[in-house]
């Protein structure tokens, strides 16, 4: 009786670890892939922005907490000997240690990323942003993790859903580096639109006329223009005073 109860709670866990971690790797593509598309303002008028960056929260904390369940489950399972050190540290896992590691590296990333993100108020917004930028780690060493140490690995259901993850990915990141370029073209055009100006015309350090020239017409330039009428009564006021 125990020896049957001891197998179908270890079938469970089992189960309960291949399904979390499945669902932890979807949530994670799209979270990744909701990421990708935010940094490139893809926007329209039925998906704005706001509505973009809420889903990309809600997924993010479904992808914790799923990864958590299958952290917990693979930790209790005792049919392989995870251990709570190997979540947390890589590469000390008895069982698969690379594989294994990977996905440990996957977690301490996500988990950074998580907690900058609910400290975001009281980091640098560079600090931030350098943190953040680990994220687009996660996805790549969570999909290793999965395929190297996952026993559906070989099945043709899990390779489907590798294949549109993987695709999913990689056309959001095209998108994101054809918007890179093109707003870095877009920047060379207008800086060299709005300071090519001629050698005659640029400021020059130590006092120079022509950078004194250049200053008094950014001034006059500045002033608010006067109307016609406002001159004219200025010029009858001089030649006719009270």
């Amino acid at each position: 009786m125990l020896a049957a109860t001891s197998t179908t709670m270890t079938t469970t866990l089992w189960y309960t670890i291949r399904a979390t971690g499945v669902v932890a790797l979807i949530l994670l593509t799209l979270t990744t892939v909701l990421g990708l598309l935010s940094a490139s303002r893809a926007r329209t008028r039925r998906w704005p922005a706001f509505a973009q960056v809420d889903l990309h929260k809600r997924a993010t904390l479904f992808a914790l907490v799923f990864l958590g369940l299958h952290i917990v489950t693979a930790v209790v399972d005792t049919y392989v000997s995870v251990g709570v050190l190997s979540a947390l540290v890589p590469f000390t896992s008895p069982f698969k240690t690379f594989w294994i590691g990977l996905g440990t590296i996957s977690v301490d990333l996500l988990l950074a990323v998580a907690i900058s993100s609910a400290l975001r108020q009281r980091i640098a917004p560079r600090t931030w942003r350098g943190i953040h930028w680990l994220a687009y780690a996660c996805w790549p060493l969570a999909m290793a993790h999965s395929l190297g140490t996952g026993t559906d690995a070989a099945q043709v259901w899990m390779d489907a859903i590798a294949a549109v993850c993987t695709a999913a990915v990689l056309v959001a990141l095209v998108r994101r580096i054809g918007y890179q370029r093109t707003s870095r073209r877009e920047q060379v055009r207008f800086g060299a639109t709005t300071t090519a100006v001629p050698v005659r015309h640029r400021p020059a350090v130590g006092g120079d006329p022509a950078g004194r020239a250049l200053a008094d017409s950014a001034t006059r330039t500045a002033r608010p223009p006067t109307s016609t009428a406002t001159n004219t009564a200025t010029r009858l006021l001089e030649r006719h005073p009270r």
